[in-house]
């Protein structure tokens, strides 16, 4: 059987602001450890025979493109297939691009007719990945069943507290197919705490995981009988599709009439009320240090703690506190003294500095909300922006004032063999200081190389790129002067990035 894992790689974390923002969610960043949450669901599949498994397919929004693809090269999956919705629509139509790719990627090869699907959402931590091959290993078994081929496979994982951040599963008699499988009865939505424990001391209830198992011939067929409008939507954008070296386009347009839902809700909640579709549902329970990271008090719940249950990620100084948790992160970040504080969580970003109380946590995307209806760009955005080139940090800025131009001073990093965009600007001029590396420069019709210490003015309306032509980043200072600084005023004249 080839395996195909599909890895969803989209959402918002609106509750792990400020580290998390919609231009760099969760999944992109190292919340629990060095390597990001993406990063890590990718290595979790190292364990698995390679003869049986095809190169991952990564479904990410298009906005997230280049810093997905760059992070997976970054530890050697470069060969994966990478989906780049043009918009957010949920996981259900997610999988379903997911799908019908696999099917026409894989078509000819062993078992690449009707590839089974390994479906993780990119911001699970995975602790015990033995454990969770084990039970990966039980889902194969059930679908290697001819009675049981027509089957989604669900993981539930085991309740470690009455928790009130999650959806429950209630498991029914043994599936029939593996002693580790058992028939899913229902779906639950998230109880109160009062509900909540009783699920947990029933013991016939998990945890919604979010992960599943399934044939790409099955997940079509149930979207072709429960969500017809979203698979035509799907099949339409990918029949219209661009390609971008490894990544895959869909067609905006055909796309925008693509209804968005969930997994759950699309496919999954309608098996057990709908008998004669002739799919059935199936959990397999998965205790396996798992956990969402769905906001701040997870993170805690997590993390390495001194006696008192305090955790750090970063310099921390606690006196005569409990249950805290406390992340500063970035350069020349503060250290974070807490004294007297307890159940609470503070958190740290150049930019933004964010104190809760753990039992609150639910209530951070409150913040993301109110940033966002008044328009502060820190909703969306960290003072260090991924670009397909690099990055920028915003050192710097002031608005225009009598007598005196708006100014913007940034640091950027461009990366080896990239370059940005042939542009010109109405409304600035810019002054480049090269501090790392060797730049070559475009100014109008001259082309030069810089090196370290050198300086380049580019005055209003003059077109200019950077490149960098080394195997070295190049690093510099840039000073912006105008009316206007807005990055809209980028007349993008050449853009090998094809960006949308």
């Amino acid at each position: 059987m080839m395996l195909t894992p599909v890895i969803l790689c989209g959402g918002s974390g609106t509750r792990l602001w400020p580290l998390s923002r919609s231009h760099m969610p969760k999944q992109l960043l190292a919340v629990h450890d060095e390597a990001t949450m993406l990063q890590a669901t990718a290595r979790r599949l190292a364990r698995f025979d390679s003869a049986t498994v095809s190169a991952p397919v990564v479904v990410c929004n298009d906005a997230h493109r280049f810093v997905t693809r760059r992070q997976l090269q970054e530890i050697g999956e470069a060969h994966a297939e990478l989906i780049a919705e043009p918009a957010g629509r949920n996981t259900a139509p997610a999988l379903t691009l997911a799908a019908l790719h696999a099917q026409h990627a894989l078509a000819g090869q062993a078992g690449g007719n009707d590839p089974i699907l390994l479906v993780m959402p990119a911001d699970h931590v995975i602790a015990d990945l033995d454990a969770f091959q084990r039970a990966v290993a039980i889902a194969l078994r059930v679908l290697a069943n001819n009675s049981a081929a027509e089957a989604i496979v669900t993981f539930g994982i085991v309740p470690t507290e009455p928790a009130t951040g999650y959806g429950y599963l209630k498991v029914g008699a043994t599936s029939g197919f593996d002693p580790g499988a058992f028939a899913l009865d229902s779906f639950v939505e998230k109880p109160p705490l009062e509900r909540a424990r009783e699920y947990v001391a029933d013991g016939r209830f998990l945890w919604n995981s979010g992960l599943f198992v399934v044939r790409a011939s099955v997940w079509l067929r149930a979207l072709r009988e429960l969500e017809p409008a979203m698979l035509a939507a799907c099949e339409a954008a990918l029949d219209a599709a661009q390609r971008a070296d490894h990544d895959v386009l869909p067609s905006p347009g055909a796309f925008a009439a693509c209804p968005a839902n969930s997994i759950d809700y699309a496919v999954m909640e309608k098996l057990a009320v709908t008998p004669g579709l002739g799919i059935r549902g199936v959990v397999v329970p998965l205790d396996a240090g798992w956990s969402d990271i769905g906001a701040w008090d997870s993170a805690w719940a997590i993390a390495a703690k001194d006696e008192r249950g305090n955790a750090a990620l970063g310099e921390a100084i606690f006196e005569q506190s409990n249950n805290t948790y406390v992340r500063t992160t970035g350069p020349n970040a503060p250290v974070v003294a807490c004294v007297g504080i307890d159940d609470a969580v503070i958190v740290h970003t150049p930019d933004a500095i964010l104190v809760a109380s753990k039992s609150r946590a639910q209530d951070v995307k409150q913040v993301t909300a109110a940033l966002a209806a008044r328009s502060d760009r820190r909703a969306e955005l960290h003072r260090r922006v991924e670009r397909p080139w690099g990055w920028y940090d915003s050192l710097g800025s002031a608005p225009r004032s009598e007598g005196a131009l708006a100014f913007q001073v940034k640091h950027l990093g461009v990366l080896p063999g990239q370059a940005i965009s042939l542009q010109l600007h109405h409304h600035r001029s810019e002054h480049w200081v090269v501090i790392k590396g060797e730049a070559t420069i475009t100014l109008g019709d001259d082309v030069a190389t810089y090196r370290a210490g050198q300086h380049v003015h580019i005055p209003v309306g003059t077109v200019h790129r950077l490149a960098n032509q080394t195997q070295e980043a190049v690093e510099l200072i840039e000073v912006q002067l105008g009316s206007y600084l807005g990055e809209d005023d980028i007349v993008r004249l050449d853009d090998r990035y094809q960006r949308r």
